[in-house]
């Protein structure tokens, strides 16, 4: 049996099965979102679901470093809420 792919979060940088983590993705027209099929075109960063992971990712601002652009606050803000179903 094969063995489930493993992605590194970009905040703590643990190993985790791929359905475990979220999966935001940049697109070619600059659009940052969460992929929910794991299917999107574009560059994809992996982050785990906990709140502690996804507010260090906002102090951190890590996404700018993953996708090597500015990533607008907004964005994590949208990015936290719809992860945290807030």
């Amino acid at each position: 049996m094969a063995e489930k792919p493993q992605r590194m979060c970009i905040v703590c940088r643990n190993m985790k099965d791929k359905r475990d983590l979220l999966r935001v993705v940049k697109n070619k027209d600059g659009e940052i979102f969460i992929d929910q099929t794991f299917k999107a075109n574009g560059r994809g960063a992996y982050i785990c679901k906990s709140e502690e992971c996804i507010k260090k990712c906002i102090k951190t601002k890590a996404f700018n470093k993953a996708f090597k652009c500015p990533v607008a606050e907004d964005t994590y803000i949208k990015i936290s809420e719809e992860a945290l179903g807030k």
